[in-house]
């Protein structure tokens, strides 16, 4: 296990007005170079479900909802897809991307993304996150349908 450096861009725009960030990229994430690759992951069933439309073009989607997207790691130490074995973190530079955009409001997907974001992002920022339970094929302890009624609050902040 060695350090890994995160390789995906963020995605947003001057637009943005909410920001999603996840922990660290999955490794289909990391080989595809693209948020929540893994097919079972449902983060992108969720927000279809919640804007009621297909999503042909994810970057497009993303975009033209004001949504942005990120993780809060740039790099650690993990092995496979397992936030649990993640150590020697170092964050994004979040205020950065607040500076080039419109963003008020910042959700956290999974413990261990609010648990990080909490410890080094939001001192800082002084902006608190809204917690969205985790996506992953792994997390099973909330159904499908408690998991959409959760990330159906991102619509009230845009």
């Amino acid at each position: 296990m060695g350090k890994i450096i995160h390789p995906i861009e963020p995605i947003y725009d001057k637009d943005s007005k909410v920001l999603i960030l996840g922990s660290f990229p999955s490794v289909q994430s990391r080989k595809e170079l693209f948020y929540y690759a893994h097919p079972q992951n449902q983060f992108w069933k969720l927000l279809e479900d919640i804007f009621n439309e297909n999503i042909i073009d994810k970057r497009e989607f993303l975009l033209s909802h004001h949504i942005a997207l990120w993780d809060v790691i740039r790099s650690c130490e993990i092995t496979g897809s397992l936030d649990n074995t993640i150590k020697k973190v170092k964050v994004n530079d979040i205020a950065m991307l607040l500076k080039h955009s419109n963003i008020k409001t910042i959700f956290t997907t999974g413990r261990k993304a609010t648990m990080l974001y909490q410890k080094y992002i939001e001192p800082k920022l002084g902006i608190p996150t809204i917690y969205l339970p985790s996506t992953s094929p792994l997390y099973s302890k909330m159904k499908y349908e408690e998991k959409r009624e959760a990330y159906q609050k991102i619509r009230n902040y845009l």
